[in-house]
């Protein structure tokens, strides 16, 4: 369940005038809001008044909402690393003075192989702190809970905001970060963690590891299981197979670092979606190939994200790299907010194109998932075959499907199994995608975000 037993003792709501206003009045708050963040970017953060000059834009070419999308260039990963090499450590888009700094934080680096630092001043982490909390109060955390982290608490920015949250809700929580899988297992269980915060890679990944220990996670005490980093959360697939293996409710979370606090997607105790807390993060949908054409509610497109409070940093029309397509019907948790109903759907730089189709890895997670038999880790494979790009997976299987299995008998299932899943990815994606079965354990395991698509199109030759 999303909200614990006593969950009446407690509000329904963080700051409910704020999370239940009108779309009308949400509206003119975000307007006054970003008129507000053009001037002050224009006339005080050198990055932007260059980037806008360069694109013939001018703050007060915005008078309407819809002018925002069509007339403000967006910025890119790549501009702000541009931007910090040339004006070390943090780029000439800091905006406030080096000693209004009280934290320094980073990405990550795993999409382009740099982190992007990041000055934060007093102001922006005790707002970042209020907006954690008010984003995972909607998930159904409370005071009560026992909250465990496995994100790494590290320069990357990732644990350190969602601790800021928990800190303002008053859950009891240990960010114990990257450690060994067993002794979070072990803690999870002396310390009768409520609330697991990880990526959806190594919540599975907990799931082998408890077996092997002699775990059963549908007897721990975590009832929530709140899921970010990579796309996944809302892939029915992976979701089921989390929520069956530890008998507790998943919720999706996060969009980019650079966006911190990067929690304003997050799943209410409804499970409709995403909410996206757009006064505070303004959210749209744009076209893959035209960044200042919106697009339709439902229709599907590219995410970019703006800063409407943010002094230090702040990041507007921020291009994530994202696809998802929006709603605004009404939620049953009551807050009008519009959603992701399907989260992250994946990089759309990782969208492969196969023979003139477009498979994304996360449709064939999807696949994978719900073929019976299939284990938890696989490996996409992308090469090119003469004149045409070819994708294979291997998967593992797994052993408690194939008790007792010996050869040939072990032969035959598994070719019987790799048959049964590639006949699946056919129908659901509309393209072959041939699939081999592997031993149990012969994949690499990742205890943050999971690599699992190998492009060969793009490894370096060797001789």
């Amino acid at each position: 369940m999303s909200l614990p037993k006593n969950a009446a003792n407690y509000k329904r709501y963080w700051d409910e005038e704020r999370e239940t206003m009108t779309q009308k009045q949400r509206d003119k708050v975000i307007l006054e809001r970003i008129r507000h963040q053009l001037n002050y970017v224009y006339h005080k953060i050198p990055f932007y008044r260059s980037h806008y000059d360069r694109n013939g834009f001018k703050p007060e070419d915005v008078k309407h909402l819809e002018d925002f999308t069509t007339k403000v260039p967006i910025i890119e990963k790549k501009m702000l690393l541009a931007d910090q090499r040339e004006n070390p450590p943090f780029g000439s888009y800091l905006g406030v003075p080096i000693e209004d700094v009280v934290r320094i934080n980073g990405s990550a680096g795993t999409t382009t192989g740099i982190p992007t630092y990041y000055g934060i001043s007093r102001r922006d982490w005790d707002r970042i702190g209020e907006i954690e909390a008010m984003c995972q109060w909607a998930a159904g955390i409370r005071p009560c809970d026992v909250v465990q982290i496995t994100y790494p608490f590290s320069l990357w920015l990732g644990g350190w905001g969602v601790l800021a949250g928990l800190d303002r809700i008053g859950s009891a929580n240990f960010p114990l970060g990257l450690s060994e899988s067993e002794r979070h297992l072990s803690l999870m269980h002396q310390l009768k963690s409520t609330v697991l915060w990880s990526t959806p890679s190594y919540a599975i990944r907990l799931v082998e590891v408890a077996k092997e220990m002699g775990f059963d996670l549908r007897n721990s005490p975590v009832r929530m299981l709140i899921v970010a980093g990579e796309p996944g959360g809302r892939n029915p697939g992976t979701r089921k197979l989390i929520e069956d293996s530890w008998d507790a409710c998943v919720h999706d979370s996060g969009s980019t670092s650079e966006m911190c606090p990067f929690q304003t997607n997050i799943e209410c105790e409804e499970h409709a979606g995403t909410h996206l807390y757009t006064d505070e993060v303004y959210t749209e949908i744009v076209d893959v190939r035209n960044s200042n054409e919106p697009v339709l509610m439902g229709k599907r497109g590219a995410v970019v994200y703006t800063h409407l409070y943010r002094e230090s940093q702040p990041m507007i029309r921020m291009w994530a790299g994202d696809e998802s397509y929006m709603v605004d019907d009404p939620c049953r948790c009551g807050r009008t907010y519009p959603r992701l109903p399907d989260g992250l759907m994946g990089r759309i730089d990782d969208m492969l194109v196969i023979r003139g189709a477009n498979v994304y890895p996360s449709a064939i997670e999807d696949v994978l998932r719900k073929t019976k038999g299939i284990g938890v880790e696989f490996r996409i494979i992308v090469e090119k075959k003469g004149a045409l790009d070819e994708i294979s997976v291997l998967a593992e299987y797994d052993p408690v499907a194939f008790p007792g299995l010996t050869e040939p008998s072990k032969k035959s299932a598994l070719d019987n199994l790799a048959g049964e899943a590639s006949k699946a990815m056919k129908v659901s994606l509309g393209v072959r995608v041939p699939v081999s079965i592997v031993d149990t354990g012969s994949l690499e395991r990742s205890t943050l975000k999971a690599k699992r698509v190998i492009d060969k199109r793009r490894l370096p030759k060797t001789n």
